[in-house]
């Protein structure tokens, strides 16, 4: 027997952690209003107060801060193997020809 995993788009997790917050009824009532796990809704506010509108990138996104780091590490390590590169032709051109 599989289950089926529920998905939820960003929209419906950005406002439920608004309405916990906007209409003072707690977390459990929120959830039963959308008939969601109560603890769906305390993950989505936690994000939704980390991260604001970008705390739900999607499947396989990164938040822009953090696709923003990886592309700045990836390009570190091109520089790295470049400056390599040019260490090992600096040391093979300064030896003296025989």
């Amino acid at each position: 027997m599989t289950d089926k995993r529920r998905t939820y788009t960003k929209e419906f997790k950005i406002e439920a952690a608004r309405m916990v917050e906007s209409t003072g009824k707690s977390q459990q009532e929120v959830a039963e209003d959308l008939g969601v796990p109560q603890s769906n809704i305390h993950r989505w506010k936690k994000k939704f107060g980390n991260g604001g509108t970008d705390a739900f990138p999607g499947r396989g996104r990164l938040t822009p801060k953090d696709e923003q780091i990886r592309q700045l590490e990836r390009e570190n390590e091109i520089l790295r193997q470049e400056r390599d590169i040019l260490k090992k032709a600096v040391t093979i051109f300064s030896q003296p020809s025989r």
